[in-house]
Formats: C-alpha cells, sequence, structure tokens
C-alpha cells in the first residue's frame, strides 16, 4: 500500500534540482572553521551566518558573566534548626512601616528568615490591610548594599563594642559636668522607641529631645490650636462626604494617612444597588498631585492665591461678606 505523504521544498532551485544548489547544500555544515581559527584569523573569509550568530552569543554572555557582582552564598544545613523555621514553608510577622509622616501597620512575609513581600495588616483598624506603592517597595531597602556595613567614626570604621564603649563615656562626662545632651530625630510614632528614650532622658537628666520632620504637620496643628483651642491632628472619614473640597492637600498621596484615607475615599465613588450617587471632588492647587488627577473638578492656582480662593468659598458657603480685596492686599505684602 503506497503511503500517501506530502513533500515539501525550500525553494524553486531545491524543486528543479538545480546542480549548484544539490551541490552547496551538502556543505552547510561542512567545512567551517574552528572558534580558535576564527577568534585568530579573518572573521570575513570562510564565515557563514550561523557561526557569527554562535559568536555573539559568546560574547553577550561572556560580558554579562564578567559584569554580573553575584554575592557568594554558603549552604550550611540546620545542625539545630530553630523550632519556628520550616524549610519551603513562610512564616509572617506582623511589624510596623514608618517612614517620615508615613505610616501603615504591615504582615512581612519570610521564609528561612529572610523578609521576602510585605503586605497590609487585615486586622489594623485604621487601614484594614491596605498599602501604599511605598510599603511594598520597602522590602527592597532590607537588601540595600549601598548602605553602611559598619559604624564609622568620621571616615574611619570602628567596631560597635568600642563606638559603645566611647559614646558611653563621654555621655558620662557630660552629664557629671551638668552639660546638655541633645537627641535630635524625626517624629517617633513607636510607644516601644518612646519608652527607651524615656530611660536614657532618667539615665542623663539633662537630656532634650527634639524632633524635626522635613514635611511637617506644624501647620495644621497650629491652625486647630487657634481655631478650636487644641494642638492636635484631626482625623477625617472620607466615606461620609458627599462634596469634598481640597486646597493643595494630598490625602490620596502624601497628606496626613493616605492609605487610611484612599480606601474611605473609593467607598465614596463606587455605586451600587444601594448606592445611586457618588461624592462630588474638587481640588485647588498649584502642582499637579495624585489626589488632583482623580478629581472631578482640578482648578490650578498659585500659592498666593490659596488664601483668596478660600476667603471666596467661606463667603459663598455662609453668606458673609468677608473683605476678600482686604485680605489680598495682606497676602501681597506678606508675600
Amino acid at each position: 500500500m503506497k503511503e500517501n505523504t506530502k513533500k515539501y521544498w525550500r525553494g524553486v532551485e531545491e524543486l528543479s534540482n538545480d546542480p549548484e544548489f544539490v551541490k552547496n547544500s551538502q556543505k552547510e555544515f561542512l567545512d567551517t572553521p574552528s572558534l580558535k581559527e576564527q577568534l585568530d584569523g579573518d572573521m570575513s573569509e570562510g564565515t557563514n551566518r550561523r557561526d557569527f550568530l554562535k559568536l555573539l552569543g559568546f560574547g553577550l554572555g561572556a560580558v554579562t558573566l564578567a559584569a554580573c557582582d553575584a554575592p557568594v552564598k554558603k549552604a550550611i544545613p540546620y545542625l539545630n534548626k530553630p523550632e519556628e523555621i520550616e524549610p519551603g514553608i513562610a512564616n509572617y510577622y506582623a511589624s510596623t512601616y514608618v517612614d517620615g509622616g508615613d505610616y501603615c501597620s504591615v504582615l512581612v512575609k519570610t521564609r528561612e528568615g529572610r523578609p521576602i513581600k510585605v503586605d497590609g495588616n487585615t486586622l489594623s483598624p485604621i487601614t484594614k490591610g491596605a498599602s501604599s506603592a511605598r510599603v511594598q517597595a520597602s522590602v527592597l531597602s532590607l537588601y540595600d548594599e549601598t548602605r553602611l556595613q559598619s559604624f564609622k567614626k568620621g571616615s574611619a570604621v570602628i567596631d560597635s563594642k568600642k563606638a559603645d564603649s566611647e559614646i558611653i563615656a563621654q555621655l558620662a562626662s557630660i552629664s557629671a559636668a551638668g552639660g546638655a545632651i541633645r537627641i535630635v530625630s524625626q517624629t517617633i510614632l513607636s510607644p516601644s522607641t518612646k519608652a527607651v528614650i524615656a530611660d536614657f532622658k532618667s539615665k542623663y537628666p539633662t537630656t532634650e529631645h527634639i524632633t524635626y520632620d522635613a514635611s511637617s504637620a506644624y501647620g495644621i496643628l497650629k491652625a486647630n490650636q487657634t481655631s478650636f483651642g487644641k494642638f492636635v491632628l484631626p482625623s477625617y472619614d472620607f466615606s461620609k462626604a458627599n462634596i469634598i473640597v481640597s486646597f493643595g492637600a494630598d490625602f490620596l498621596g502624601t497628606w496626613i494617612s493616605p492609605i487610611e484615607y484612599a480606601g474611605q475615599y473609593a467607598a465614596t465613588r463606587k455605586l451600587g444597588k444601594s448606592k445611586k450617587s457618588m461624592s462630588r471632588h474638587y481640588q485647588f492647587e498649584s502642582n499637579l498631585s495624585l489626589t488632583g488627577s482623580n478629581a472631578d473638578y482640578r482648578t490650578p492656582i498659585r500659592p498666593s492665591q490659596e488664601a483668596l480662593v478660600v476667603a471666596a468659598l467661606y463667603n459663598a458657603v455662609s453668606g458673609n461678606k468677608l473683605n476678600v480685596a482686604e485680605l489680598k492686599s495682606e497676602v501681597i505684602t506678606k508675600a
């Protein structure tokens, strides 16, 4: 029985059995110079496309390996394995992410003691399991090879025990002489860190703790003290707002508690069977922000115009006649 098979040709030359084609087809993989001969000799002679691709791949691989500065890792088996570690099974630890004014309750996923993922903690009554891009990326800072690997005194490396002994001696000398000791830091939220500073101040009574933040909330604290008599930072609930008017406050990006506010804001923007309307958002700002890009109506204003816009809105809502002209001249004078 004759088998019914199809035959395909690579070109017209093969179909017609062209003598020149038949002659050269047998030499496609023969008589090619070795890699050493190609490197030592002239590449323009006796080199086909396949050899060129081989050399190209070899060159790229060699450059990649030469540029790779991979750390040396040693596999050491557990002789006395920690009880809480099981190879291949992840462990989770509750922690807190704090960076400047950003705060988030987090859950850190680890394998064999190495953090590999940071997520929001669903048990947090504030963030409710939400997180931000900065929180997610914070795991990379734990593997930053450019950070300091040891203590330094000036530009010289110093042993940690020697550094501790020198610092303790200096503190004891200053305290005995009644000199001033100052601790300068950003605003601290951690109760444990505050307790450590309190213990330090009890041991060295002349100590004063000074806090400084590059992005400070002092303005809003002072405004609340003037308006309501309390030097406090207010808490907002955007989920209960039907109309939101913001003057330069990037509450979805960097202002006070953006992770908390983003979830509340999203709740007012979703429609459903039981919710037929969504909030209306007006944003007045000088620079485009994440909050401004999500607003229904965004109006660019100059920083010097912010007080005037607030006064105009106050007059429109309250029906009062706040003298905008006097306020404008006062703003210009202060500017």
